[in-house]
């Protein structure tokens, strides 16, 4: 069955309520997010222009985009079968090793 207008506002709604606690649990004010639904990539800004400096793999579809020492971005390869649970070895917004 098709879903009403309403049923997929409700969705979104409920969707987007679910991400608060871990958006505001971030350090960071400011976050874009673009998704490449061809490549199956999903690229998250903490700032815009990025102007990184630095990649680093962290696991094998996730890379931490930085400048200098501070975390920019991350880029999830294979989003759409990706299921979390990573914790990276640095803080968002702050110095890593």
């Amino acid at each position: 069955m098709a879903e009403t207008v309403a049923q997929g506002r409700e969705r979104a709604v409920d969707m987007c309520s679910a991400l608060v606690r871990d958006m505001l649990a971030l350090p960071v004010r400011n976050v874009w997010m673009d998704y490449d639904d061809e490549a199956d990539v999903l690229y998250i800004s903490f700032r815009k222009p990025q102007r990184a400096t630095k990649t680093v793999e962290v696991d094998e579809d996730i890379l931490v985009r930085q400048e200098g020492r501070t975390v920019v971005g991350v880029t999830i390869m294979n989003a759409s079968t990706h299921r979390g649970g990573f914790r990276a070895q640095c803080h968002l917004g702050q110095a890593t090793k």
